[in-house]
């Protein structure tokens, strides 16, 4: 049975600046996205990455990709469609279509490309374990504040039931395929299938599993993760 990861990729990257696609821009000269499919194989679980590219660049993310995955696995590219949920719908279509022994499905932003290889494990080992969705996540620092339409806050959440959620996001094959096959809508894929029903358990990410969006982060990024100090 495989375990395959989902990486919707066709965004362009407006905030980071770089004028091409967000998961091509380099980090130390290596595209976002080549250092996460890495990451993916580096966890030893994930047999086959399927890439939504941008319809432009298909060709260039397959020559970035493709001599990543290991013996017996594969890296598939397709265009990616127009929003986030578009791209993941279509690459999940593929998979249960080119990969019938699909038994897991992870989902992973490009733009997490230094998630450590534990992390990506530890959700496919809860996925294995019984749970039909499961998500890393980090404890909330920062106090959070509700606030109302003019922008004065209504209420103070307690951040001890809060959690900052990150990716990959993992499921069993046809709890995802059934949360997209649902009229629901939500901000992450686990959204979905908390809106179709489904309960989303935990584990622990990890601060390096940081989201690279502007150009403050990819500096974040050159810094720890490529000056030697990681």
């Amino acid at each position: 049975m495989s375990v395959v990861a989902l990486v919707p990729a066709a965004g362009r990257g407006e905030r980071l600046g770089y004028g091409m696609p967000k998961a091509l821009v380099p980090v130390d000269g290596v595209p976002l996205l080549t250092r996460a499919v890495q990451g993916l194989f580096a966890s030893g679980q994930v047999q086959h990455v399927v890439i939504a590219a941008p319809p432009s660049d298909v060709d260039q993310v397959h020559t970035a990709t493709a001599s990543l995955a290991p013996a017996g696995g594969a890296v598939h590219v397709l265009s990616g469609g127009a929003q986030r949920s578009d791209s993941v719908r279509l690459a999940l279509e593929h998979a249960l279509r080119v990969i019938p022994d699909t038994s897991i499905v992870l989902v992973h932003d490009a733009a997490r490309a230094f998630t450590p290889p534990e992390v990506i494990a530890g959700v496919v080992a809860a996925v294995r374990d019984g749970h039909d969705a499961v998500i890393p996540v980090l404890p909330v620092a920062d106090t959070i504040k509700q606030v109302n339409e003019v922008g004065v806050v209504v209420s103070t959440p307690d951040r001890a039931g809060l959690r900052v959620v990150q990716t990959p996001q993992g499921f069993r094959a046809e709890t995802l395929r059934a949360a997209y096959s649902a009229a629901v809508a939500a901000t992450d894929d686990a959204g979905l299938v908390e809106q179709n029903g489904g309960e989303v358990h935990t584990v622990p990410g990890h601060a390096h599993a940081m989201k690279i969006t502007t150009p403050f982060d990819l500096a974040v990024a050159e810094a720890l993760f490529c000056g030697g100090q990681e």
